[in-house]
């Protein structure tokens, strides 16, 4: 008879705790929130039943930082204890469902005439990534998206580009103008010497069907190096 009390308490103890935390947010949006308090909102839909506060704090402990808890392997973070596959295929969810919310914003049709409307749209395909992935933005000669390709996605410091293969894409979608664009997951939009190699052999590979290439966006974050702008193509 104890037992079966003392099993039920938790979702009576913090049942009012979790009205309170999503009033809050419907208020006050995740700003006013600490990111632990965010990642405790986010567990009450894998974890129903039990306080959340202790075990956000545990994540944050151990991967560093909210981006570090999203970003960690689902198979390691199956490993916690009390956490679950449910909450841990939740939490691994988030950047990538961030990423399509972002992108989803977009216009389809958006038009990109300089290096800053391109950054800010090639910004949002990188959202979550923590290793280096390469996008061929493909335009129509109005230079509006027609959409954006991944071309390739590497380690967390090369990737590894095929001419034959973005040729293929340009084609595939009618593409007259592309905007090249990768990220520099270690934060630094520094172009390396193999960035502007590559970036000439795809110039003059693109150059055969016709296809002009606008600009190669370096990305990390929101900030960006156009090798169009500093007169590197």
């Amino acid at each position: 008879m104890d037992t079966k009390k003392h099993n039920h308490t938790p979702n009576v103890d913090h049942s009012g705790h979790r009205y309170r935390m999503k009033e809050r947010f419907l208020h006050e949006g995740l700003d006013a929130f600490n990111d632990h308090q965010v990642l405790e909102l986010l567990l009450f839909y894998g974890i129903p039943y039990r306080d959340t506060n202790g075990l956000a704090h545990q994540l944050l402990t151990k991967y560093g930082s909210l981006s570090g808890v999203f970003n960690a392997d689902f198979f390691e973070l199956k490993k916690t204890k009390s956490l679950g596959s449910h909450a841990a295929f939740l939490i691994r969810m988030m950047p990538s469902l961030a990423r399509r919310y972002a992108m989803d914003r977009w216009d389809k049709r958006i038009q990109i005439t300089d290096s800053r409307a391109g950054a800010k749209y090639a910004a949002s395909l990188f959202i979550g990534f923590e290793y280096e992935t390469f996008y061929m933005i493909c335009l129509d000669s109005q230079n509006q998206v027609i959409t954006p390709v991944q071309i390739s996605k590497g380690t967390i410091n090369e990737t590894t580009i095929y001419p034959r293969v973005v040729i293929e894409d340009a084609l595939r979608h009618k593409t007259a103008v592309v905007i090249l664009a990768h990220n520099h997951p270690g934060g630094s939009t520094e172009p390396s010497p193999a960035d502007i190699d590559m970036t000439k052999k795809l110039i003059k590979a693109l150059s055969v069907i016709s296809v002009r290439v606008m600009d190669h966006l370096i990305i990390s974050g929101e900030s960006y190096t156009s090798l169009a702008e500093h007169k590197l193509i």
